[in-house]
């Protein structure tokens, strides 16, 4: 597709996604050379007086209260779905019949069948596509991705990653609702798996290549909870923990852990990756440090070294501070869609794109079969 000279922003959706994507299109133009500019002329919300408040804080010229409406206007170029995910499938169909440019917010769908639909949709379209797996934006991932193909680690052993948080610990929080819609799995799909999982699964398959089977074990702590909506007492569906191993196609073995009962974390979300030559570690809660340990080092100094990434040969580094000041979470959004446009730009699509999230998605999937039959289970491969 050509890119046009202005691209037209319709979003979905005025939450904690909602502000980090917002702050992304305002400050991409700012730091990186964007090859077209970006408006914001629309945002969409269920309730008229938050989103019109929305609006007039982040700058959208307009606002609409359905999100068809949104999809349909002749000013939205790119639609970009930061709402629940239960609304995923059926807005970006539509956006790309629209034959409107279509960012979403992970995971890509409930599960597996919505993210096909939504594959088939923009790709029988053509429209440019992507998914919001930020954390492949972070500059000392980046970094890590960049030794990993240079070789540097050579074979690799094992993955392991965890992401722990404590937040829906209280059995006295409700499910369901605005605020707690991840807490009811009719609009989210799953728990722990789907939400925080599939960032460690994205990444690691980003890192490190195919996952190609797994065994997993889910627990879900607090069987009942209070239903926002209803006022009613009702079972929770969603998964309050998950472990599972798994087997890439390099050979290499992993483990992965999530769960939002970990008392004391927020969000603790660290890898590592441990090769023939070489390891590597990051942690969320020290993101711009990349932990690096090289067994080629001469013995008398080799030891893990911790590499600031804040220099400009750094990846995204140049376009922010001198050498020494560090960037933040944030950031990461603004790195994507500066990839995203930068990519169209050259004829091309950047990752994550829907096809690249349904890898994903078939993952989790596999993960939640194997919690329900307590045997290994295989992961089906995209098709080439």
């Amino acid at each position: 597709m050509t890119l046009p000279k202005e691209v037209r922003i319709g979003l979905i959706g005025y939450g904690f996604m909602g502000r980090a994507h917002s702050n992304a299109f305002l400050k991409a133009g700012h730091f990186f050379p964007l090859p077209c500019r970006l408006v914001l002329k629309a945002v969409c919300g269920r309730n008229a007086d938050n989103a019109r408040a929305f609006a007039e804080r982040w700058g959208y010229e307009a606002v609409e209260t359905d999100w068809r409406a949104l999809v349909k206007r002749a000013d939205v170029d790119l639609v970009d779905i930061a709402s629940p995910n239960d609304t995923h499938a059926e807005i970006a169909v539509a956006a790309a019949e629209a034959g409107k440019m279509v960012l979403c917010e992970k995971p890509l769908a409930r599960n597996v069948a919505e993210a096909e639909r939504m594959v088939e949709a923009v790709e029988k379209a053509g429209v440019a596509n992507m998914v919001w797996y930020n954390y492949r934006r972070v500059p000392a991932v980046t970094l890590a991705k960049q030794l990993i193909d240079e070789g540097r680690l050579g074979r690799v052993f094992h993955y392991r990653a965890k992401f722990l948080q404590d937040w829906t610990i209280s059995k006295d929080l409700p499910q369901g609702g605005a605020a707690l819609w991840r807490l009811d799995v009719n609009v989210a799909g799953s728990g722990v798996t789907g939400d925080l999982l599939a960032h460690c699964i994205d990444t690691a398959m980003w890192l490190n290549g195919p996952i190609t089977q797994v065994t997993a074990m889910t627990e879900t702590f607090i069987k009942e909870r209070k239903h926002t909506l209803t006022g009613r007492v009702e079972p929770v569906g969603i998964d309050d923990a998950c472990a599972f191993l798994a087997r890439f196609a390099n050979g290499s073995l992993a483990t992965f852990e999530a769960t939002r009962y970990a008392r004391g974390h927020k969000a603790l979300y660290t890898l590592e990756i441990n090769g023939e030559h070489a390891s590597i570690f990051w942690d969320l809660h020290d993101l711009h440090r990349l932990q690096y340990f090289d067994h080629r080092d001469q013995g008398i100094v080799r030891g893990w070294r911790s590499i600031h990434v804040t220099d400009g040969d750094h990846p995204y580094m140049k376009q922010w501070w001198v050498p020494g000041l560090q960037i933040g979470y944030e950031h990461t959004f603004v790195h994507q869609i500066a990839d995203f446009l930068s990519a169209l730009a050259r004829g091309e699509q950047a990752s994550p794109t829907f096809r690249d999230a349904l890898a994903t998605e078939y993952v989790t999937d596999a993960v939640l079969r194997s919690a329900a039959s307590g045997s290994w289970e295989p992961v089906r491969q995209i098709a080439k």
